[in-house]
């Protein structure tokens, strides 16, 4: 394995009845004024958003709603939810909701205390964090991102056109409350879609750098089968709780930085899908399930020994008398069969992409992610995305 240096800061609560056990002694670490942040009505039609704010009005706490924010949430949002909590004097975040909610709950907690363009400073480039952010908790609805258990938050800067993530350890939630039961109410495609997102995770990292044998490759191929086999029974039957919980665990380890450890990681699809989302603002998890197989054909043979094994092992594909080829092209269609089974598309047109004069220029702004098998170029790119057209 590559050299590493570990670190998460999160403390997790998990498991059914978690917010109304924990959350009121977590919150009497911290002031008075809480921001409660989330995205539209789903939280209040769920009975969640009653069930926590009960709990804030028992301990006497001043709640102060951010609402609104928006699937890929925008650097405006960021800006707006700034601008809040420092006008209400906020001493602590609480992020109800998906991985959007928390990344922009993330950028909004580095901004409130920082007298500077975040974007510029912190987005636009890698920054270093002098001070510390107001402190941030999460209280988790969706699954797919994992993002309750690192400082990473992708947000798009819808003037500049640009989707784009970093991951700081001082932005990592100081608590993450995880009850599978809230995430029961969520719909079919967004189950689907963050559950790919987490598969798609868990392979950004397995196809890559070290391929000597190492931990993290065997966590990750355990991971993989696990989301195949939950995905699908919580798509039958929202309220399987062993599927969820599942479900709900396995996004958490795909991006806790565990399965990184030791690995160069990849995250090109990642790079296409953000600059696809960018430019028509499409839901992650789709973009990535058009992109992805189309991927990893333009760059199998470069990482053909992994793609063998994700084959055998993830997807029980037997080697017998098959080269090595043909193997790892099953394992990649063998993926494509398990997208069209759990209803995501498989085409930028089915995704409501019309326009495919736009792929240039999506492809040209990528950047390119030096952890990919293969030379992968913007000329490439383009090719990929006219394959996905």
């Amino acid at each position: 394995m590559n050299n590493f240096i570990f670190e998460n800061s999160t403390k997790v609560f998990f498991g059914r009845g978690c917010v109304k056990e924990f959350l009121a002694g977590i919150l009497s670490e911290y002031g008075n004024n809480v921001m409660l942040a989330y995205g539209g009505s789903s939280i209040k039609n769920n009975g969640v958003y009653d069930e926590i704010k009960q709990i804030l009005t028992e301990e006497g706490k001043n709640i102060f709603e951010f609402s609104g924010i928006m699937s890929n949430p925008t650097y405006k949002k960021v800006i707006e939810g700034t601008e809040f909590a420092k006008e209400n004097g906020i001493d602590i975040i609480l992020a109800v909701g998906g991985g959007s909610v928390m990344d922009c709950c993330k950028a909004i907690s580095l901004g409130a205390a920082y007298e500077g363009d975040i974007w510029n400073d912190y987005w636009e480039k890698n920054g270093i964090i002098y001070f510390e952010p107001i402190p941030l908790g999460v209280i988790v609805t969706v699954t797919g991102t994992g993002s309750e258990c690192n400082g990473g938050a992708v947000i798009t800067n819808e003037e500049k056109k640009i989707k784009t993530g970093r991951d700081y350890p001082k932005c990592n939630p100081k608590f993450t409350l995880m009850d599978p039961e809230y995430t029961f109410s969520v719909t079919k495609m967004q189950t689907a879609s963050g559950g790919f997102d987490i598969l798609s995770h868990i392979m950004e990292t397995y196809f890559s750098k070290t391929d000597d044998d190492n931990v993290s490759d065997d966590i990750s191929e355990a991971l993989m089968k696990s989301v195949i086999k939950n995905l699908p029974a919580a798509l039958e039957n929202p309220q399987d709780y062993t599927a969820r919980s599942n479900l709900m665990w396995a996004s958490t380890m795909a991006e806790n930085r565990i399965i990184k450890l030791g690995k160069s990681c990849d995250f090109q699809a990642h790079q296409i899908e953000h600059q696809l989302g960018a430019y028509t603002d499409c839901n992650h998890g789709c973009g990535l399930a058009v992109i992805q197989p189309v991927y990893y054909r333009h760059i199998y043979r470069d990482g053909l020994g992994k793609f063998v094994r994700f084959a055998t092992s993830v997807w029980n594909i037997s080697a017998d008398g098959k080269s090595a080829e043909k193997v790892a092209l099953e394992g990649i269609e063998a993926l494509e069969n398990f997208i069209k089974e759990i209803g995501l598309p498989t085409t930028l047109r089915e995704l409501g992409v019309t326009d495919k004069n736009m792929l240039s220029e999506i492809a040209e702004s990528c950047n390119i992610a030096p952890g990919s098998y293969g030379n992968m170029t913007h000329k490439l790119i383009l090719k990929i995305l006219n394959k996905c057209f």
